[in-house]
């Protein structure tokens, strides 16, 4: 049975935007496996009801539900054991573990406020009203309030890489010499921003622009050709 990976899409189908969807398709393409996308609105959870939660990526691999996107990582990792390993070696798997956490928390915080406005002008009226209510309620204030002063919280976005900087300016990957999936984890995040954003985030200079560079190119430039903005 063919793999189906469900992802969040904006107004229009193609532009799949979700940080840790983003994630599951890279883990997806370093195994060599090309799923079934199917694109799923935020006010569209009746698409991804059999998962028992309301949440995407959601991957069915033939009679098997994954969802989250570090279960499907240990999943495809686990159930597909030929070519490149997905963590890297056992060893690996800790830090994976800590980029993932990482990236949820820091980056991810930081990116938010500064790329919030872009997502929302991306999604048609009636998920615009659902994105609105929804996170406005979490952040007890207005979106415009939220995104205020972006080029100010910029420069916390980019601190907040000074991790993966320190890495990059070391080797060309966080896994290594070859990416792994802790540089997913991360990569995910910046596609995120990619297709829904044009605010630019990182200087030329800057490590971390050549790494996205480099996996923006992967897999014959899968990522580079995603709907969305030049980078």
């Amino acid at each position: 049975m063919a793999v189906k990976l469900y992802e969040l899409c904006g107004a229009d189908q193609k532009r799949v935007f979700s940080p840790y969807a983003w994630r599951s398709r890279m883990a997806l393409a370093h195994k060599g496996i090309t799923p079934e996308r199917i694109p799923v609105r935020f006010i569209e959870k009746d698409k991804i009801a059999f998962s028992n939660q309301k949440l995407v990526p959601v991957l069915v691999d033939g009679e098997t539900v994954v969802t989250d996107s570090w279960a499907i990582a240990s999943h495809l990792a686990s159930a597909y054991t030929k070519g490149p390993a997905l963590f890297g070696s056992p060893a690996a798997l800790g830090t994976a573990r800590f980029v993932n956490d990482w990236a949820n928390t820091s980056v991810n915080a930081a990116l938010f406020s500064l790329i919030l406005m872009d997502v929302f002008n991306c999604l048609d009226p009636a998920n615009q009203a659902y994105f609105r209510e929804t996170r406005e309620k979490r952040f007890g204030m207005t979106l415009e309030q939220f995104s205020a002063d972006r080029e100010k919280k910029l420069l916390a976005f980019r601190a907040a890489l000074a991790p993966a900087r320190a890495t990059l300016a070391a080797q060309p990957y966080l896994a290594g010499d070859q990416p792994a999936y802790a540089d997913y984890i991360l990569f995910g995040n910046f596609m995120w921003a990619k297709c829904t954003s044009p605010f630019k985030l990182l200087e030329q200079d800057d490590p971390v622009h050549a790494w996205r560079d480099r996996l923006l190119n992967r897999f014959d430039g899968m990522a580079a050709k995603a709907v969305g903005f030049p980078v």
